[in-house]
């Protein structure tokens, strides 16, 4: 590939990062996050919630129809058991089954009395007794054949082994009965008693009843669940009490009720998926289980969430407009500050951003327009800074040379008095010369140590050639420090202090002890005399003085002057806190001044 178009190509990537998009598509891409992610999780989240409220309530109400269902069924074998109850205590159905033989009177009245329930009670289909030897009596049912023995079928065989609780067995299936009305098996439910002997507790007949289920059936018909929702009952085994054809099976997997009492379950039979809720009933054992398919309420929730849908469109529209136009808003005075910007970026400076708008970007536009301003003002000062510079060089150009001419004819007039003899003209002439000579020092600012300190030696020659006895001075440099550089004239105002406020109050001659050393990564300098010293007051004031050199220099003059001009150079040099100049005098004991700076490693 072309290294230019591999550049370009990099260069778009870059540009189309999120940090470098322009700011009107951040704030379109950040308003549209605002609006639109939070309308679809709210539309998510609702569809979520109202499917669930909706299989909630589902649930729960076919679940209570369900009870109802169950309740009703209960009364039916309720009155059935309590039925049993009633024929068991009959004197004559008593007396059937505690004799082998009873006269045709007493098989009357027991045949009566059986005969009187079906009429009561519309929902028994037939009344059976059947006592311990096989003979029966009943009201509409009888033996098939008299051959076979009740007592040996399956039903009766159930009885006994219940001893004497009442029990629902379904459906009839294959035994030796029938009816006069030619009621189908699976037309009727059977449900048995056996009758015990209070005192021996052994069986003495059983009562069979059959229920009608048409009552079952019209039970169950006239609840509905839904739409197309259909309830089945089934017996503890499995086996079908009542299933609609409209259905499709006959019956269902225990398993699938995996050992609850109630509940629900999704199964797909016949290619259908399914759903079950079902719950048990404590005194039949039946289950009554309503079916209906998962679709069931899917108009509902189509219809839920189509509005859930044109809501969230609605707002999703009236954001994304809401947030082109609040995004152009912003954006557009940003764009007309950028124009005037980089108009001044080019070099016009006259121009200015206008808009009266109160808002941030006019608040910078304005802040802008000054910036300009004072751009002007102060490009218009550097200008009328520079040409005073110049000026300025002009003039100590010119002012070099009379130092130059000064210390030249100085040399001069040294020769000529050394010539002459005068040797103490011609030392003072040479003093002053190498004074005026290292003074100047080229205009450089700073001085190798032993330079500053030949200039101090300079100084005090001339001093002494004043003051004769009065004064005697030593210096002492380390050698190792000699050629380190230092601000040039720093002793000088110090060394004066101590001759003028020290020596020369004093009675007798006086000493100047000038020191220069390292300590560590700094030069220490000091100037002590055997001076008056001074005291603590005035200490104090010079103190302070050296604490704000700059305003001392304003407020002092003299010996305060040449301090604090000293002070304020190393200062503003060094810019350090453990620099400077430190006094330490008593009154009759002298003075000392040390002054120290931080030795930079390019200087070492």
């Amino acid at each position: 590939m072309h290294p230019f178009k591999s550049q370009e190509r990099r260069s778009l990537l870059r540009r189309l990062l999120p940090r470098n998009l322009p700011i009107r598509y951040k704030l379109l891409v950040h308003f549209l996050l605002i609006t639109i992610l939070p309308s679809l999780m709210l539309g998510v989240l609702t569809d979520l919630v109202v499917n669930r409220i909706i299989d909630r309530q589902m649930n729960e109400n076919t679940l209570q129809l369900i009870t109802k269902v169950n309740r009703s069924l209960e009364f039916y074998v309720s009155n059935v058991q309590n039925t049993t109850y009633l024929i068991s205590y009959n004197p004559q159905i008593r007396e059937f089954l505690y004799q082998e033989k009873l006269d045709q009177a007493a098989r009357d009245e027991g045949l009566e009395f059986m005969r009187g329930f079906p009429t009561l009670q519309t929902e028994i289909a037939g009344i059976m007794v059947v006592n311990s030897q096989g003979d029966y009596l009943s009201n509409d049912m009888y033996s098939r054949s008299s051959a076979k023995d009740l007592t040996l079928e399956r039903w009766y065989q159930e009885a006994v082994a219940t001893k004497g609780i009442f029990k629902v067995i379904g459906h009839p299936h294959g035994r030796n009965i029938t009816t006069h009305a030619n009621y189908k098996d699976n037309e009727v439910v059977s449900a048995v008693r056996a009758i015990l002997d209070p005192e021996t507790q052994k069986v003495m007949g059983v009562v069979l009843i059959d229920l009608k289920l048409r009552v079952i059936v019209e039970t169950a018909q006239d609840v509905r669940l839904g739409k197309t929702g259909l309830l089945m009952v089934m017996d503890e085994n499995g086996d079908p009490i009542y299933v609609p054809k409209q259905l499709g099976f006959q019956s269902i997997p225990l398993n699938w009720f995996k050992g609850q009492t109630s509940g629900q379950f999704v199964e797909q039979i016949n290619g259908r998926e399914l759903q079950f809720i079902f719950r048990k009933s404590s005194f039949t054992n039946w289950s009554t289980i309503g079916v209906f398919s998962t679709d069931e309420a899917a108009p509902e929730v189509r219809q839920i969430r189509l509005y859930i849908g044109t809501f969230v469109f609605v707002v999703c529209l009236l954001g994304i407009t809401a947030s082109f136009a609040l995004s152009h808003g912003i954006s557009r005075p940003i764009h007309r500050l950028m124009a005037f910007m980089q108009r001044a970026e080019s070099g016009d400076l006259k121009t200015r951003y206008w808009g009266d708008a109160m808002d941030e970007i006019g608040m910078l536009g304005r802040s802008y327009n000054s910036m300009l301003t004072k751009i002007n003002d102060l490009l218009q000062l550097t200008e009328k800074q520079e040409k005073q510079k110049w000026e300025a060089e002009l003039r100590i150009l010119q002012a070099q040379i009379k130092p130059h001419f000064l210390y030249n004819t100085l040399d001069t007039i040294h020769w000529m008095a050394r010539k002459q003899g005068a040797e103490d003209v011609s030392e003072m002439v040479e003093a002053l010369s190498k004074l005026f000579r290292i003074g100047l020092s080229k205009g450089n600012e700073f001085i190798p140590l032993a330079e500053e300190f030949d200039h101090i030696r300079s100084y005090l020659q001339i001093q002494k050639l004043r003051y004769k006895d009065k004064l005697k001075y030593t210096l002492d440099l380390d050698s190792r420090i000699a050629h380190l550089p230092v601000l040039k004239v720093i002793l000088q105002p110090i060394v004066e202090n101590a001759i003028y406020h020290g020596i020369k109050e004093r009675r007798g001659p006086g000493n100047i002890t000038v020191t220069g050393m390292r300590l560590d990564d700094r030069i220490h300098l000091s100037v002590s005399d055997d001076g008056v010293g001074m005291n603590e007051q005035t200490l104090v004031q010079i103190r302070g003085r050296l604490n704000n050199p700059l305003n001392a220099q304003a407020e002092t003059n003299g010996s305060g002057y040449g301090l604090a001009n000293v002070q304020a150079r190393i200062k503003l040099t060094y810019h350090s806190t453990n620099c400077g100049i430190f006094i330490d005098s008593k009154p009759g004991s002298g003075t000392i001044v040390s002054l120290t700076y931080p030795i930079h490693e390019e200087e070492e």
